[in-house]
């Protein structure tokens, strides 16, 4: 079978991988389809992402859809031939943030496709994988493979509006208009947000943050756009750099909730941060999600815009260019790969 193997910064590598049997507990899926996300670019251009660095070749992927073709010994889930989500986070359960009920910032998780520890946790960008079966969510009714692989970057954006506080009857500013931007922006019209208002420097980004629902689009580096707004009540930085975060600490009004959802570079970010003081502005991070992953499946089940979204599937052979188009912002939001066959 085909799989995805990032050996180093630039070394993005297809290759011929073992079938993989499914352990105790686990289940084995044929993967239909993956989505390739900002932290896979991240690995393939520069190595890693943000503190976590490649120490050896790992195979990438951890938006993953597909269907069970066998369980393991003592495996309970989704029957043989249900088509599923995979769930790419597997927390300890003992630690103190899993007994307080934050179990996405586990001190000793497992996530697919992650070098945050060594031996990495191998991906799912591969023919067939083999998953703990607790991982595996069967798909609401009515909702295909190809739009339920949004559900993980979905439960991302899910999970920062969820430390913002509810969305309802506000204006909402996000910064960054890549996948998890827009995701955001679907999340919090969906939520019943007044007003979004999504800031880019790339006007082919703004332009599906529009397909998602945004009210407002403004030119980041316009400081004369009509678009920008006095204050908003909620902002959520989702493009990854300092500028992004300066933005929302700025146009949040007094009192208001900055969420930093974008993981910044490494090392030192300059902003406002003054204002935090003065304003008396809460900043409150989000990172990755827990059990928002049901909730994004059953959005995804009740809504046709995020359809809008996913730019091109790519056969999982074609991987290298369809890396290049994922990190080509003019020409891309979400990219899939295909492993069908």
């Amino acid at each position: 079978m085909l799989g995805c193997v990032i050996h180093g910064a630039g070394d993005l590598r297809v290759e011929e991988l073992p079938d993989p049997e499914p352990g105790p507990g686990q289940a084995l899926v044929a993967l239909r389809y993956g989505g390739v996300c900002g932290s896979d670019l991240h690995y393939w251009r520069h190595g890693g992402v943000g503190d976590f660095r490649l120490r050896e070749p790992m195979v990438l992927g951890h938006e993953a859809v597909g269907t069970v073709l066998a369980h393991g010994p003592d495996a309970s889930g989704p029957a043989p031939g249900t088509d599923v989500a995979v769930h790419p986070a597997t927390p300890c359960g003992a630690c103190p943030e899993c007994a307080d009920g934050r179990a996405n910032v586990c001190r000793d998780t497992r996530y697919l496709g992650s070098a945050a520890r060594f031996p990495h946790v191998q991906g799912a960008f591969a023919g067939r994988v083999a998953v703990p079966a607790g991982q595996l969510r069967a798909l609401p009714a009515g909702l295909g493979l190809r739009r339920a692989v949004l559900a993980e970057p979905l439960s991302v954006a899910l999970h920062a509006l969820r430390r913002a506080g509810e969305p309802a009857g506000r204006h909402v500013l996000v910064t960054g208009a890549g996948p998890i931007g827009c995701l955001v922006v679907a999340a919090a019209k969906a939520a019943g947000a007044a007003r979004v208002t999504v800031t880019d420097l790339v006007p082919e980004a703004l332009r599906y943050a529009a397909v998602a629902g945004a009210d407002t689009l403004v030119r980041a580096d316009d400081p004369e756009d009509a678009g920008w707004p006095e204050e908003v009540d909620v902002a959520v930085e989702a493009s990854g750099v300092a500028a992004g975060l300066d933005t929302c600490v700025r146009l949040v009004r007094r009192g208001g909730v900055v969420v930093q959802l974008g993981m910044l570079p490494p090392g030192h970010s300059p902003f406002a941060g003054n204002l935090v003081v003065s304003r008396e502005i809460e900043l409150r991070g989000a990172f990755r999600f827990d059990a928002e992953f049901d909730e994004a499946l059953e959005l995804l089940a009740a809504r046709g815009e995020f359809d809008g979204l996913i730019s091109a599937v790519v056969p999982v052979a074609e991987a290298g260019a369809a890396f290049v188009l994922a990190a080509d912002r003019e020409r891309s939001c979400k990219v899939l790969l295909d492993f069908a066959g």
